[in-house]
């Protein structure tokens, strides 16, 4: 068995309470992280049952490996969750009974400095999920243009000083290649006005070239709505964000999915609108008791939701 890493997982009791409507079902960890969720799924699954895990990082993957390879109910696949119906295809399965995405960023992919994600830890700027492809966030910074760069970090890190930021890239790259994440923490601190308390300079520019690098946003509006494609009648979706653009998209998608949708001009009755799901409960928020053994838990958000239908099992 592979070495556990020292990360909690959050919500981790809550989460797969919501999701598990039977025991003997099938289900899908879209995000296997460390296994906090895997493992206590499978401890509540019945022999009969099958889970689906996911990761687009290879390191989670071959933790992953190394812990279920004598665990026959799971597969373990190596995969964007937005790439699920194509992966459960593969094992034959055409509906599940539940998906539980967390989108969190594990404790350590925060705290390995060689990927790059952490502005305390000097390291190479990579910040890719999966390591095996795509653009580095040094490549990306080597060749964007000014507006470009202010374009991302507004848009995905909702940074006020977008504009003073990306123009202290340009302007220092001009001297000097980018390449490190202190280095980079470094220009973005220098190009800020004013600093929020408690909060680093380089925070929100690091969450907005991490999602952009990997497509994070993309990448889970293709997963939701392959979700609902999949989900077995009364089958439960499950997602765990971090930020508020993440919660906004999965909050709006179930809100969308809940009240359907209908043509303009036609004379349907509210109570006859086809719906896709119904939101169970209200967002959940970690307990302050575990905000207190993890820090890091005190930003995450729950939401729920069912796939309209009675659940046979």
């Amino acid at each position: 068995m592979a070495p556990v890493a020292d990360h909690e997982t959050v919500l981790e009791e809550e989460a797969v309470r919501q999701l598990m409507v039977t025991s003997h079902g099938h289900y899908v960890d879209c995000t296997y992280g460390r296994g906090g969720h895997t493992r206590r799924i499978l401890a509540s699954l019945s022999s009969g049952g099958r889970l689906l895990v996911m990761d687009r990082d290879l390191t989670a993957i071959e933790h992953a490996r190394a812990l279920l390879h004598h665990e026959p109910r799971a597969h373990v696949v190596h995969s964007r969750f937005s790439e699920m119906i194509s992966c459960l295809d593969e094992l034959g399965i055409d509906q599940v009974h539940g998906v539980l995405m967390d989108l969190g960023v594990s404790s350590p992919q925060l705290d390995e400095a060689h990927r790059g994600l952490s502005f305390y830890r000097d390291g190479p700027l990579d910040m890719r999920m999966d390591r095996t492809q795509g653009m580095t966030a040094a490549e990306f910074l080597a060749k964007a243009e000014e507006r470009e760069l202010s374009d991302v970090l507004w848009r995905f890190g909702e940074e006020r000083y977008a504009r003073r930021i990306a123009r202290g890239i340009v302007e220092h790259r001009k001297q000097h290649v980018i390449d490190g994440t202190l280095q980079l923490a470094d220009i973005i601190a220098s190009s800020m006005p004013r600093r929020e308390k408690s909060k680093h300079p380089a925070t929100r520019s690091f969450q907005a070239l991490r999602i952009f690098i990997n497509d994070e946003l993309g990448e889970l509006e293709r997963c939701l709505s392959a979700i609902v494609k999949v989900l077995i009648p009364g089958g439960r979706l499950v997602v765990i964000s971090f930020h508020s653009l993440e919660d906004r998209t999965v909050k709006r998608f179930m809100r969308d999915m809940s009240k359907g949708r209908v043509p303009d001009g036609l004379p349907i009755r509210d109570v006859d609108v086809p719906r896709t799901l119904r939101i169970v409960g209200k967002a959940i928020k970690p307990s302050a008791a575990e905000i207190g053994r993890n820090r890091r838990a005190r930003s995450a958000v729950m939401r729920v939701a069912a796939k309209v239908g009675d659940l046979v099992t």
